[in-house]
């Protein structure tokens, strides 16, 4: 393949021999088909639009932004509904939810306290998002993972 070459198949001799006369390179593009397959270009021009199509692929690729919102075990109902608010805009934006309860000290054995608020929390969001984990004991935090529902 390649500018001003008919395309076919050709022995690698000759393949080289039609590159030189046209002042380029014989590139290789897929060695593993049969027969290989090759291209007669410049070669820096060919790896030069091969970055550009990576940086392309690269910026079009989605990046995943996590959110995170920190409860206490016994959280007021204006907190609450102040971190609710601020995790609709999060999940709007399309980022993902990280909320947890932090347990301090002797805080660990309302470890139910946590759970039914985290669980309201994914109660309160559910037409915004939906539950990739359920509340989870790690340490001295409970967690739950939220992700935006898709726009219909």
């Amino acid at each position: 393949m390649g500018d001003n070459v008919e395309q076919g198949v050709y022995p690698i001799e000759e393949a080289l021999r039609i590159a030189d006369d046209l002042e380029l390179d014989l590139i290789e593009i897929s060695p593993n088909a049969v027969p290989p397959v090759c291209r007669i270009a410049d070669y820096q021009k060919f790896l030069y639009q091969q970055k550009k199509k990576e940086k392309e692929m690269k910026a079009k690729a989605t990046k995943v932004v996590v959110k995170e919102i920190r409860f206490g075990p016994q959280t007021d109902d204006h907190d609450y509904d102040f971190k609710l608010k601020h995790a609709i805009g999060f999940l709007q934006e399309g980022a993902k939810l990280k909320a947890y309860v932090f347990f301090k000290g002797r805080s660990i054995l309302f470890k139910e306290q946590g759970e039914v608020l985290l669980l309201r929390f994914a109660n309160d969001l559910e037409e915004y998002a939906k539950v990739d984990q359920l509340p989870q004991l790690e340490g001295k935090r409970m967690i739950i993972q939220l992700s935006p529902k898709k726009k219909k």
